[in-house]
């Protein structure tokens, strides 16, 4: 069986690097059949194909999402937060699957793509990729077994210049496995970089610090240091074709589920 899928978000980085992807036969079982950016992208009525780098699609990039959704299984959504809970809505109008990888959204988003998960599935994650979901678990483990014991967690990330939100989707999600696993709330614990005299750093406290430059495509660290010795656990993508990749797995995985909010936990069965 042949699960059709829409690209959101077509034109930008990710968008590109999926369509190579479904192109490349990736993934079996999947056929794009929609590909849409925002107006004014200066990409819009070319091949999304052609304008991804790979051979043409014979699917043209559109802004209109309205007429795209109703004609495909399932929707890949890497554009930006507002744009993703106005598609998560429309998307649960038509009865479509939906797979979110946009981050840096809002309670009043997320609640957007609550309130559809409540009739459609979606598999929602700060990232796609095998590799970083096992560091997410590992993250939790290694908080857990470390809990107590006198260990300071720092989390790292590093990405391209271009990227708009900080900390990273996935920076936020380690922090998460690494509250989880300490049993403290990340809101009241969280440092995001530190400057001036903050003072004495907190037994609870988990730190973030953001880099942004170059073209890194996606470093993670999560650094665990007590007197005498430091663990760290780390991640380095160097192709979005991961990610890629990671989503189209999703894509497969949640066509025909019951609906609900769903992880890559569930799509790689962690």
């Amino acid at each position: 069986m042949t699960n059709r899928v829409a690209i959101l978000g077509a034109g930008g980085r990710m968008g590109a690097a999926i369509t190579r992807c479904i192109q490349d036969g990736r993934v079996p079982g999947l056929q794009l059949a929609g590909a849409v950016d925002r107006e004014g992208h200066p990409g819009l009525g070319a091949d999304v194909g052609a304008l991804s780098g790979t051979t043409p699609a014979g699917v043209l990039l559109t802004n209109d999402a309205a007429a795209v959704v109703p004609n495909i299984d399932v929707a890949i959504d890497f554009s930006a937060p507002e744009s993703t809970a106005a598609h998560a809505a429309l998307v649960a109008a038509a009865g479509k699957a939906l797979v979110i990888g946009t981050t840096g959204l809002a309670a009043d988003q997320h609640a957007s793509v609550s309130r559809a998960s409540g009739s459609i599935p979606i598999v929602m994650a700060p990232n796609m990729s095998l590799g970083i979901n096992l560091l997410l678990a590992l993250a939790r483990q290694a908080a857990t077994s470390l809990c107590g014991k006198g260990y300071d967690v720092e989390i790292i990330e590093r990405h391209h210049r271009l990227k708009k939100d900080a900390p990273s989707g996935t920076a936020l999600g380690l922090g998460k496995a690494v509250a989880a696993g300490l049993d403290v709330d990340l809101d009241e614990e969280s440092r995001h970089g530190r400057e001036g005299i903050p003072g004495e750093r907190t037994a609870d406290e988990i730190g973030f610090h953001a880099v942004r430059a170059g073209d890194f495509v996606g470093d993670h660290t999560v650094l665990f240091a007590t007197d005498g010795e430091s663990v760290e656990l780390s991640h380095r993508a160097t192709s979005r074709d991961t990610f890629a990749t990671g989503a189209l797995r999703a894509a497969a995985w949640v066509c025909g589920r019951e609906p609900g909010l769903y992880s890559m936990r569930d799509v790689l069965g962690l």
